[in-house]
């Protein structure tokens, strides 16, 4: 069964389980897959799903800070419980400890010393934790870290 299937199959459920959080969270995920689809012009491999839920935790997020800012806890929440669901098709994320040693391997693999290479840092250090949702932003923290 495929990634999209899984999802559509737990739609399903909400809907009878009457679960409206989940069952809303989850049309918008397919709604968002479907779009990729369309983009794409043809269907969609699980590795392309994957990206597409951590595209969509990533817009959680960050929505999450700017209502933050703005003193909507109550919108906060919301998005906080959309990643909650979506989160559940990703697979497990990477540790800050795993972050900090693929950090250490790529910049002993590039022989950075300065914020310059900051750029092949990155693209190294996310080729080792290739197949973990790591968090661009914990990793970047950890390269500025490491650098500076």
């Amino acid at each position: 069964m495929s990634l999209l299937d899984t999802i559509v199959a737990d739609l399903t459920a909400a809907m009878k389980a009457k679960e409206a959080d989940k069952l809303s969270t989850l049309r918008m995920v397919k709604a968002n897959m479907m779009n990729r689809k369309i983009e794409k012009g043809g269907e969609l491999g699980d590795d392309e799903i994957l990206k597409a839920l951590q595209s969509l935790v990533k817009q959680r997020r960050d929505s999450i800070e700017q209502y933050e800012k703005a003193g909507r806890s109550d919108l906060a929440a919301k998005e906080a419980s959309e990643i909650a669901v979506i989160q559940v098709y990703l697979p497990q994320g990477a540790t800050a400890v795993e972050i900090e040693a693929a950090v250490a391997a790529a910049v002993a693999e590039t022989g950075a010393s300065s914020m310059k290479d900051m750029g092949t840092v990155m693209k190294a250090a996310m080729s080792h934790l290739a197949g973990k949702s790591a968090d661009g932003k914990m990793v970047s923290d950890a390269v500025k870290a490491k650098l500076s």
